[in-house]
């Protein structure tokens, strides 16, 4: 029992310590000719949003400078990004330990 419990303990820390290492991988993507930025990170918590003036007087193609910035931050770049990082962690190999095995 103490084996498990020391198991399920140890997990919430490698968690822990995943998130900490993806908050770290950050990437921008812009859209509106870059007059709409976004910053997320590795957890896909948005770290930074940047609007120019110039985009406030028309909401509706704000709104799709927002979605096009989302999409630029989150996209194959960002998604090769957290690939390196998770290789770099240790892969799929760290999965094997969520088992207890």
């Amino acid at each position: 029992m103490f084996s498990k419990l020391k198991h399920i303990k140890d997990l919430k820390k490698q968690g822990q310590q995943m998130q900490e290492e993806l908050a770290t991988v950050v990437n921008e993507g812009s859209a509106a000719w870059g007059k709409v930025k976004m910053t997320v990170n590795g957890n896909r918590d948005l770290v930074n949003v940047s609007i120019d003036d110039s985009m406030l007087t028309d909401k509706t193609k704000l709104e799709e400078a927002l979605k096009d910035a989302w999409k630029d931050a989150t996209g194959i770049k960002f998604q090769m990004k957290l690939a390196k990082k998770m290789q770099d962690m240790g892969g799929l190999d760290m999965l094997k330990n969520l088992t207890g095995e």
